[in-house]
């Protein structure tokens, strides 16, 4: 390093300047670079509006179709659930699970595939080279990722509320606080795990190996279509449920619809949350330190 140049706190290069001047290399926005924040969000954004057909009207069918066979090969009699010693209708309990599905596979899949696009096309240097700290980055990518996940579960939820209308069977709300929390907790979370299962993966199949044998299993086991604590079940399929973060998603947020849980909704709440900032945390460490980014 020729003499003069210093290091700034983003290992940028600096060279000092005349009085007055900024020097060379040296961050001009202050603390945060809003600029290329809003930028590199708006271009996540975009990124997915621009196939809206398969990024968000492609969820929307398959959750209707979820809906109908499910409501018409369930929904007879001795279908109904009970939970906390009421009996929810099937048609009540499963539409919840279903917005939250939608949620946590859209964030996941954007921020993930986002990444993994970048890296094997080689245009990810066009997200690093500009300066933009890991917090940054950080925040872009995972706000990015939530914004498509909860847009897809508001389409969703709103689609789906029209289908029951029109059924005879309205979609109910109990407490819109927990619908917000637990949906956005939902997206922030699985938007972060996506980042770092972009970051880690090489190529596509490494990619669909997490989504087909970690996220869709997670999701699906997790109380979607069944109370895990429903009479017949082992009792260790509860156990089991207690270790998996994506139950407490879908069961706080389908608490926010019909008033009744499978678990105590604080302790989930406080589960996600804790997870959610965890790995948040983590993805800003994996940015920092250029993780399977940089060659």
């Amino acid at each position: 390093m020729p003499s003069g140049t210093a290091m700034t706190a983003d290992h940028t290069a600096t060279t000092p300047g005349p009085a007055g001047q900024e020097a060379f290399g040296e961050r001009r926005f202050g603390a945060v670079n809003w600029l290329g924040l809003w930028t590199l969000y708006k271009k996540e954004v975009q990124r997915y509006l621009k196939v809206a057909t398969q990024t968000v009207l492609a969820p929307i069918v398959t959750t209707l179709l979820y809906l109908t066979v499910f409501l018409v090969a369930f929904s007879g009699s001795g279908r109904d659930v009970t939970m906390e010693g009421v009996v929810v209708h099937f048609a009540a309990f499963l539409p919840p699970g279903l917005i939250m599905m939608a949620v946590l596979s859209n964030a996941f899949q954007n921020s993930s595939s986002s990444i993994i696009i970048s890296k094997v096309q080689g245009s990810l240097v066009d997200v690093l080279m500009p300066p933009l700290s890991p917090a940054e980055l950080t925040a872009a990518f995972v706000a990015g990722a939530a914004t498509r996940g909860l847009m897809v579960g508001l389409v969703t939820a709103l689609t789906i509320a029209g289908f029951m209308a029109f059924s005879g069977t309205p979609l109910t709300l109990s407490s819109i606080w927990a619908v917000l929390f637990f949906s956005v907790c939902a997206a922030i979370l699985l938007a972060a795990i996506g980042c770092i299962a972009g970051m880690w993966a090489e190529k596509f199949d490494q990619l669909a190996m997490i989504s087909n044998f970690v996220i869709t299993p997670l999701t699906f086991l997790s109380g979607t279509f069944f109370s895990v604590r429903k009479e017949g079940l082992p009792e260790w399929v509860a156990d089991v449920s207690a270790f998996n973060p994506l139950f407490y998603l879908i069961d706080g947020f389908r608490w926010g619809f019909i008033g009744v849980s499978d678990a105590p909704v604080l302790r989930g709440a406080l589960v996600c949350l804790a997870l959610t900032m965890v790995l948040v945390f983590a993805t800003y460490l994996l940015f920092r330190r250029g993780y399977k980014l940089k060659a």
